[in-house]
């Protein structure tokens, strides 16, 4: 029995926000511009996983993982795949219970709106769906900034009304959800879709922010120097901007300001989803989890785009809230973000889920102050893989190029020490830790923006 569990007459409801793209432009997360005041709210009052490291850079994978608490090297969900052929994907994930239907044959009432899955929910799976609006729309007849096929990314002001967002609906459909009475524990599903490109938000959002007082993120020029040459064509995005691009057009600012717009906005409906279950009669027995499914790299190695094993494209904001977790508390030992389904199962007092890799956050919830030993695991594609400690980043790839960042002198990742003879026997203890298992791309799964991730599925399939 879980020791919230154990402090209620009945199991506790289940309000889980998932946020697309978000990372940690957040206020309480340190970060010096970001005007977010619900979700500092949200982690005054809970648990902050400061060091929550994604099982994957991008949407599809990522949320995979979570849903599945299996790891992308046994899935082989590599890139996209639709929601429905998640559970027929091998053998691994047919043997595994969906994180919904595991609470749902516990008892509980499943609803959910917006972006939750890769694309909103496999067919059935949800007793009641608001569904998702199709897309990360709205955007302008013409773009602003930025045209190239392969992304939205864009940024700028746009369109003029908050209800004219998906995200706007999004939150009302949730809000109306939590109003109602229910015979049944529920477990309350909300995916927001900003901040994911277009960087686009009605003006409002904007004006919160001053251009000229907003800070650059940690950049080095020679950055990628140092990097091994698998690494730069696993990275080769031209459909993205680069960071060069954004200093000789003088777009960094413009941009960094159209993110945090767009964070700000979501916030503020996240706030919304929040205030109305504070006014609910719900409040005292709802769990409330937050999570994105991976970061986002705003010019830090050279680019602006997620897909990455470094730091700013793995770093996921996690943070548990409700009766009887701890507050005001952070937890800065890196831990995985797929660790949501063991850790809630354990949170609701249920038993712990056969077939899945995750473990448990549990104990760090009972006990924040506890001393976390364990490691990270983040994988972009197969046999790509970076282990986080507290000390070390450790990235190897297929060929066997490695890099190797030490943290505590070098937080910001700029300097690769994989050849340096004193970090030589640091080297053979990460490696032990590398996935034993790295099966093939799955048929489903695809990933078409990058001639490696091609290559590699075609080669797969051979």
């Amino acid at each position: 029995m879980g020791w919230l569990q154990a402090q209620q007459t009945s199991p506790p409801n289940i309000l889980m926000i998932a946020v697309d793209d978000l990372n940690d432009f957040i206020g309480g997360m340190g970060h010096p511009d970001a005007h977010t005041p619900n979700l500092d709210f949200l982690i005054a009052r809970g648990l902050l996983f400061a060091n929550a490291q994604c099982q994957a850079p991008m949407c599809s994978p990522s949320r995979m993982s979570i849903m599945t608490g299996l790891r992308p090297s046994t899935t082989g969900i590599y890139g996209f795949i639709d929601d429905n052929q998640i559970k027929e994907t091998n053998e691994a994930t047919q043997k595994i219970t969906l994180l919904h239907q595991y609470f749902k044959d516990a008892g509980y009432y499943t609803m959910g709106v917006g972006k939750i899955f890769h694309n909103h929910a496999p067919e059935g799976l949800l007793d009641e769906s608001g569904g998702r609006e199709a897309g990360f729309g709205p955007k302008p007849a013409q773009t602003f900034h930025w045209d190239k096929k392969g992304t939205s990314t864009d940024w700028g002001a746009f369109p003029e009304r908050d209800d004219q967002m998906p995200d706007y609906r999004s939150a009302k459909w949730a809000i109306e959800r939590l109003q109602r009475d229910y015979e049944q524990p529920f477990f309350l599903s909300v995916g927001f879709l900003r901040p994911h490109v277009p960087w686009h938000v009605p003006q409002k959002w904007f004006d919160l922010y001053d251009t000229a007082r907003i800070h650059y993120p940690p950049y080095l020029e020679t950055d990628r120097d140092d990097l091994p040459q698998i690494a730069l064509e696993i990275d080769d995005l031209p459909m993205m901007p680069t960071t060069r691009w954004a200093i000789e057009n003088r777009q960094w600012k413009n941009i960094l300001h159209a993110y945090l717009a767009s964070v700000s906005f979501v916030d503020h409906y996240i706030g919304e989803v929040l205030t109305a279950l504070e006014e609910s009669k719900h409040a005292k027995n709802t769990l409330i989890v937050l999570w994105s499914d991976h970061g986002y790299r705003l010019g830090e190695k050279g680019t602006f785009a997620k897909v990455a094993l470094w730091n700013r494209a793995t770093l996921s904001p996690l943070v548990f809230a409700g009766p009887g977790i701890p507050e005001n508390k952070r937890v800065d030992a890196p831990v995985e973000l797929f660790a949501i389904y063991p850790t809630l199962a354990e949170l609701a007092g249920l038993p712990a889920p056969s077939h899945i890799e995750a473990r448990s956050l549990y104990p760090l919830l009972a006990e924040p102050d506890k001393n976390w030993q364990t490691h990270a695991i983040s994988t972009w594609a197969r046999d790509n893989h970076a282990i986080v400690t507290n000390d070390y980043r450790y990235i190897r790839y297929e060929d066997g190029a490695e890099e190797l960042y030490d943290l505590r002198r070098d937080p910001n990742e700029w300097y690769n020490q994989a050849a340096a003879e004193m970090y030589a026997s640091v080297k053979v203890e990460l490696r032990k830790l590398l996935p034993k298992t790295n099966v093939k791309w799955a048929e489903a799964s695809r990933y078409d923006n990058n001639d490696y991730f091609r290559n590699q599925k075609i080669r797969d399939s051979q």
